[in-house]
């Protein structure tokens, strides 16, 4: 096997002494190791392979005028922007098989841009003082992003800083090893579903896609599975998106930590990707199990998912609310879009006899979203629920019709 070359970023004026450890980690494994220093003011004790100034190059400056910029969050941004630029660069020549940074908030701010710059699948490491914070917005975070916290760093090696060094670097090494670049034999469909016990559908989907000749690939919409899917729409990387589970969109308008960004429900359509829309499990909030919900959702009907994830009802005007959102972000697509309204419910535990059951409620919901969405979206109302085989039918009738008609890509038998 060939020796994999892994890119080492971070501030080499201040952390010489960790970066050249985790060169020497990679190095023992077999591996090759380049270093970019993403310093600006310091210079390091050492030759990195990529200097400051290469990186300002790459942004079409200096170092000095960096410097000049007089404010840390500007000179970082820019220099974000060049490291970048240069990783994306020494990746397309083939010169790297992964990237590794690290940092405390500001190395961290860098290297998420860095990370966002390559491919899907290409192995992307970040060791930070803030990993899994709620500091790190959604929208930041590239889907296969690895994040280890950085115990004991900040400043200078010691023992519980090297151990989570030299597992980092053995991480991504590895990772660059068994990455197979992946190759698609058939039109991909992008489907988002609440897990499996919430929503259904993709149990009778998966098969008669298949059989069409396409590969389904589903996304859990808990945060950073809707994040996925946002952002491979984005490279058009599928031959149509089936949106049926929404609540991602509900949590971020009403400020849930559980959250996929604000631009969840939008990338697709502003592609021009072929949607299928239905609302699923928009009637409800996501919370921490472990977390006091706010005063005023503490009284409301509630499903407690396991000891994470519990989802607590909206109300009416909330409803109106969140109706109004979806049509808004509906309403923006280049491309076709469907929305189907399955009136009896929205996800398993809103059925006759479960615990959120309340259809004079989401009566208002479909109410609002039909009044406020444009013509250009087609409306398709079913009197049943999301997770009967009614819903699955309509879909599959809707996406055969599409194909014939050019919409979508021909499956590949």
């Amino acid at each position: 096997m060939d020796k994999k070359t892994i890119l080492i970023v971070g501030t080499a004026d201040t952390k010489s002494d960790e970066l050249l450890y985790m060169k020497s980690c990679v190095e023992e494994q077999n591996g090759i190791a380049m270093i970019m220093d993403v310093g600006v003011l310091g210079d390091p004790s050492f030759t990195p392979e990529y200097s400051k100034h290469d990186v300002a190059k790459a942004a079409n400056t200096t170092n000095e005028d960096i410097i000049a910029l007089g404010d840390e969050h500007k000179a970082m941004n820019k220099t974000a922007e060049g490291a970048s630029i240069l990783t994306r660069r020494l990746y397309d020549e083939g010169k790297i098989d992964g990237m590794i940074a690290l940092g405390g908030t500001m190395g961290t701010d860098l290297a998420l841009d860095t990370a966002a710059s390559l491919p899907l699948g290409v192995p992307k490491y970040v060791v930070s003082t803030i990993a899994f914070s709620h500091l790190i917005p959604p929208e930041r975070i590239t889907p296969d992003l690895t994040m280890m916290l950085w115990s004991g760093g900040l400043y200078g090696l010691n023992t519980v800083c090297k151990s989570v060094l030299s597992q980092a670097c053995g991480g991504v090494l590895g990772a660059a090893k068994a990455y197979r670049k992946p190759k698609a034999q058939k039109p991909m469909i992008a489907l988002s579903s609440l897990g499996k016990s919430a929503l259904t559908y993709m149990v009778r989907l998966k098969p008669e896609l298949e059989k069409r000749g396409y590969e389904l690939i589903v996304f859990h919409t808990t945060g950073q599975g809707g994040r996925a899917l946002e952002c491979l729409a984005g490279r058009k990387r599928f031959a149509a998106v089936l949106d049926f589970s929404l609540q991602e969109v509900v949590n971020d308008f009403y400020k849930s930590i559980v959250t996929s960004g604000s631009s969840r429900m939008e990338t697709a359509g502003l592609n021009g990707v072929p949607q299928i829309i239905a609302p699923g499990s928009i009637n409800i909030i996501d919370i921490p199990t472990w977390q006091k919900p706010i005063k005023k959702l503490r009284d409301r009907p509630f499903h407690v998912h396991n000891r994470l994830l519990s989802s607590v009802v909206l109300s009416k005007k909330e409803l109106r609310r969140a109706a109004r959102n979806i049509a808004k972000k509906a309403s923006m697509a280049k491309g076709k879009v469907s929305m189907i309204l399955p009136k009896k419910g929205v996800l398993e535990w809103d059925r006759k006899g479960n615990e959120l059951y309340n259809p004079k409620s989401l009566d208002v919901f479909f109410k609002e979203l039909q009044e406020s969405i444009k013509p250009e979206v087609d409306l398709i109302t079913l009197n049943c629920h999301i997770n009967d085989q009614a819903f699955t039918d309509k879909v599959l009738e809707i996406f055969d019709d599409w194909v014939e008609k050019g919409i979508i890509e021909k499956g590949v038998q």
